[in-house]
């Protein structure tokens, strides 16, 4: 389908991103960059994903609502944002983050195939992973200076990573904190333990959304990004995550690991921008029958 641009006339100087806030009549900052970061921009006939882009007087700018051909089209996934230094997605499980030995199927290579279709000269540079099973929000560098900026500096550059769990049973108290040494053992089977054991600490912070006594929904923030943390964590405390075949106790209600990343915020490596992304709660973790608490 061939994408209609409407046109429009740079008067003043602004960036990229400012400009298609007004030239769209105040539409959202996410929508804006939503519109940028899906190759729907052209700036002079070119174009560009640069929502930074310094506009000057006279130049043409070229918008469209319509997603473009090239648009990234996969079921495992979704891209949330892009610029040209990094690109944020949302991973639907059953993939993993990076290649093994054994599996090559990875978001890597979605994305590295979706950059050489769009004809960017780059490739996607791991930075954090999910589990295979978890889905959610993931941020991979296009820039290998990007790379090491947040690999680096991931502690001080994210702000705030969250995630949503599905567990079984009703837990007795709302809130709380969950702290451990995690270790594997050589079948990569990972232990905890409350004292140190010569693995690595693990703190856990939980809240219950709602919970319909059979089922709660639980939010998790890490003070620590440690292998299997929320999982073997949620077990710690008798309630484990629905449907975690390693670490669970068999309850499955909605046929996956019921574990999602839904938030993810952090300073751009590159312009120090606060960038704040967060998904809806996945359809299978919400309880229907259940009621806020």
């Amino acid at each position: 389908m061939q994408l209609q641009y409407t046109t429009y006339h740079v008067k003043q100087p602004m960036q990229l991103l400012q400009f298609i806030e007004h030239a769209l009549n105040g539409v959202s900052r996410s929508r804006a960059k939503a519109i940028l970061s899906g190759g729907g921009v052209r700036v002079d006939r070119k174009n560009t994903r640069q929502f930074d882009l310094e506009l000057c007087p006279g130049q043409v700018v070229e918008i469209s609502k319509r997603k473009p051909k090239g648009e990234l089209q996969s079921k495992f996934v979704k891209i949330v944002y892009e610029d040209p230094q990094i690109i944020v997605i949302e991973k639907a499980p059953g993939i993993l983050s990076m290649a093994t030995s054994h599996h090559a199927f990875c978001v890597k290579q979605v994305l590295d195939d979706y950059f050489h279709r769009t004809h960017q000269k780059c490739t996607a540079h791991v930075v954090h992973r999910l589990d295979r099973d978890t889905s959610g929000l993931l941020v991979y560098a296009k820039t290998l200076q990007a790379e090491q900026i947040l690999e680096h500096n991931w502690r001080d550059i994210v702000t705030d990573r969250r995630y949503l769990a599905l567990v079984s049973g009703e837990l007795p108290q709302k809130q709380g904190s969950v702290e451990s040494w995690l270790k594997d053992n050589k079948a990569y089977f990972t232990y905890s333990s409350p004292v140190d054991n010569g693995g690595k600490y693990a703190l856990t912070h939980y809240r219950v959304l709602r919970t319909d006594g059979k089922h709660s929904l639980v939010e998790l923030k890490l003070e620590t990004g440690r292998k299997n943390q929320i999982r073997v964590h949620m077990q710690d405390l008798g309630h484990p995550v629905c449907g975690d075949i390693k670490y669970g106790n068999g309850d499955d209600p909605i046929g996956r690991l019921a574990l999602h990343a839904y938030r993810l915020n952090f300073y751009h490596p590159m312009t120090g921008e606060p960038l704040r992304f967060e998904t809806p709660v996945p359809k299978g973790f919400r309880l229907g029958t259940a009621q806020q608490k």
